[in-house]
C-alpha cells in the first residue's frame, strides 16, 4: 500500500456526514454480499475507524443491525463474525444497483406514470412512515395528500409485498391528460432545488480529488467505502426523473461522471486492500434464507442505506 508520505500534500478524504449503518451497508454490499459470506468483526471495526467512525459506535451498530434482521452473527473462536441475512443482502444489492448501474435520469421515458394512493388506520403510524419511505426510494413524489406519482412503470406489488400494507393500497398506470401539465406535476411533486443541492454538494466535496491522486490515498479501501456511502446518500433522494423535465446543466450528470471516475480508480487498490485486511468468517446460517424483517410492524422493513 502507498504510505501517507507518498500522498500529495493536502490529499485527504472530504468531510462526509456518515451514519455507521450506511457505511456498513456499503461495505457489505461491496465486499461481503455473496450468500453465506461473513467477515471477522475486527477488520470491519478497523475499516470504519479509518473512515472516522469509532469502534464503540461500530460495535453498537453491528448489534442493532442484527436485531433489525440485516446481519447475522457467527462465532469464530473468541471472535465475532458478521454476514448479511437474506433481507440484508436484498437491501444492499438494491442499493448497489442504484449506485453503480442505474442512471441519474430516465433518457427513454414513454410518458407513463404509476399512481399510488393508500388509506391506513391512525394507529398504523409506523407502517405509513415505512410505506412513504419505500415509495420515495422507488421515485414517487407526493402530488396531493395521499396521492403519489412516479414517472415510470413501477411494480407496486414487488415494491411493497413485504410490508403487509397491500390491502390498503390502490395503484394505477397511465398518462397525464389536459388540463394536467406534466412539467408542473413534476415541479410540485419533487423538490428539484433540494435534489440539485445534494448533487452540487457531492461535486464540491469530491471534485478537488483527482482520480489519479485519490488512487494514492493511504487507505483506498476506506476511501472507496466513504465515496460509495456518500454517493448512495445523495442518490437515494433522487427520483431519477425523465430528462425532458431537467435543465441541461442538471448537476446530477456531472456528479455521476465524477463518482464513476473516482470509483473506477479506487476499485482495484481497494479490492487488494480488502483481500489483505479482511478475514473471512464461517457461513452465516440465514444469509440466503427468508427475510427476517418484521414487516407487520415495519420495524425492520425499510432500512436506510
Amino acid at each position: 500500500m502507498t504510505s501517507a508520505d507518498d500522498v500529495p500534500r493536502g490529499q485527504r478524504l472530504p468531510a462526509v456526514d456518515l451514519r455507521p449503518q450506511s457505511v456498513l451497508l456499503t461495505f457489505f454490499g461491496d465486499y461481503a454480499s455473496d450468500p453465506g459470506a461473513s467477515v471477522v468483526a475486527a477488520g470491519v471495526i478497523g475499516l470504519l475507524e479509518s473512515a472516522g467512525i469509532g469502534a464503540a459506535a461500530t460495535r453498537a451498530t453491528l448489534s442493532r443491525m442484527v436485531k433489525r434482521g440485516l446481519l447475522e452473527r457467527a462465532p469464530l473462536g473468541r471472535q465475532a463474525c458478521f454476514g448479511l441475512t437474506g433481507f440484508g443482502r436484498r437491501t444492499v444489492l438494491d442499493g448497489r444497483a442504484r449506485a453503480q448501474d442505474a442512471d441519474v435520469a430516465d433518457r427513454h421515458w414513454d410518458g407513463r406514470w404509476t399512481i399510488v394512493s393508500f388509506s391506513m388506520p391512525e394507529t398504523a403510524q409506523r407502517e405509513r412512515h415505512v410505506l412513504r419511505s419505500r415509495l420515495a426510494w422507488a421515485g414517487f413524489g407526493l402530488v396531493h395528500a395521499g396521492l403519489w406519482a412516479a414517472p415510470r412503470d413501477v411494480d407496486v406489488v414487488g415494491l411493497l409485498a413485504d410490508l403487509a400494507v397491500l390491502p390498503h393500497v390502490t395503484a394505477f398506470r397511465g398518462r397525464a391528460t389536459p388540463p394536467t401539465d406534466p412539467a408542473s406535476l413534476v415541479a410540485g411533486a419533487f423538490d428539484l432545488a433540494a435534489i440539485a443541492a445534494r448533487y452540487t454538494g457531492f461535486i464540491r466535496r469530491w471534485s478537488g480529488l483527482a482520480p489519479d491522486a485519490l488512487g494514492g490515498y493511504p487507505d483506498p479501501l476506506a476511501a472507496r467505502v466513504v465515496l460509495g456511502t456518500d454517493w448512495l446518500q445523495v442518490i437515494r433522494a433522487d427520483p431519477r426523473l425523465p430528462v425532458e423535465f431537467l435543465d441541461p446543466g442538471w448537476p446530477a450528470f456531472a456528479a455521476q461522471d465524477l463518482y464513476r471516475g473516482l470509483e473506477a480508480r479506487l476499485r482495484g487498490p481497494a479490492e487488494r486492500a480488502a483481500a489483505s485486511r479482511l478475514v473471512p468468517g464461517p457461513p452465516v446460517s440465514r444469509a440466503g434464507g427468508a427475510s427476517r424483517s418484521r414487516s407487520a410492524s415495519g420495524s425492520a422493513a425499510a432500512p436506510r442505506p
